[in-house]
């Protein structure tokens, strides 16, 4: 599926001049607590949450019964310990000649139809770096070079009660070699100029809206 462009080409001059991101600063983006993203009644159900943990009663390697903390479950039988931590995940930010970022409109739940950046999960002992380059390959079709980091960003991977907690890492990338073609989780890809990014009700999740926003006016939402 070839990718389509979308607005004139944009962006802060300051930005492009300074290099900031370029200079390998990290441009982190803060929520002060309670705070609610402006596309937050996009995802209305999030706010409901379910511990990873919640409702463990047997160890998952010896079936016998477990002993649950606040955070995590011990199986004195066996000696196993499990914790309840946000699943990894990665995504880039990949930017042209012009500084248009290209996104990627998702094909299945959750937040189907939205827009997206491309990434996915980091499968276990994976190298983030390496995980980024392999979910941009099998989304986009590109061998990108994975640039300076953008920030960390937490949020649920879905509405249910059960939905996982997630950690984003979130990378500028520049194109190495391919032509940008649709795959895998990715039902269309388009590049978007810094200043004519989707409406937030147009994008997926709730970090992507404020953290897109302030990587493209390379200003910080208040905290």
């Amino acid at each position: 599926m070839s990718v389509e462009g979308c607005g004139e080409p944009g962006g802060s001059p300051r930005f492009q001049e300074e290099g900031r991101l370029a200079g390998g600063n990290m441009v982190s983006v803060r929520r002060s607590a309670g705070e609610r993203e402006p596309n937050a009644s996009v995802h209305a159900g999030y706010g409901t949450r379910v511990g990873a943990l919640d409702g463990w009663r047997f160890c998952p390697r010896c079936a016998s019964p477990i002993t649950s903390g606040e955070s995590r479950v011990l199986c004195e039988a066996c000696g196993s310990v499990h914790y309840a931590n946000s699943v990894p995940a990665v995504s880039a930010l990949v930017v042209d000649g012009e500084r248009r970022v290209l996104l990627a409109r998702r094909a299945y739940e959750p937040d189907a139809g939205l827009w997206d950046t491309p990434g996915g999960f980091l499968e276990e002992g994976e190298d983030p770096a390496a995980g980024l380059q392999r979910e941009l390959l099998e989304e986009t079709g590109l061998t990108v070079e994975v640039g300076d980091f953008v920030g960390m960003f937490t949020d649920r991977y879905g509405d249910g009660p059960e939905a996982t907690a997630v950690l984003n890492l979130v990378w500028e990338a520049t194109i190495a070699s391919g032509e940008p073609r649709a795959a895998d989780d990715v039902s269309e890809l388009r590049w978007f100029a810094r200043d004519a990014l989707p409406a937030e009700s147009e994008l997926a999740f709730r970090w992507l809206g404020p953290a897109l926003r302030a990587w493209a006016s390379d200003t910080p939402p208040a905290t």
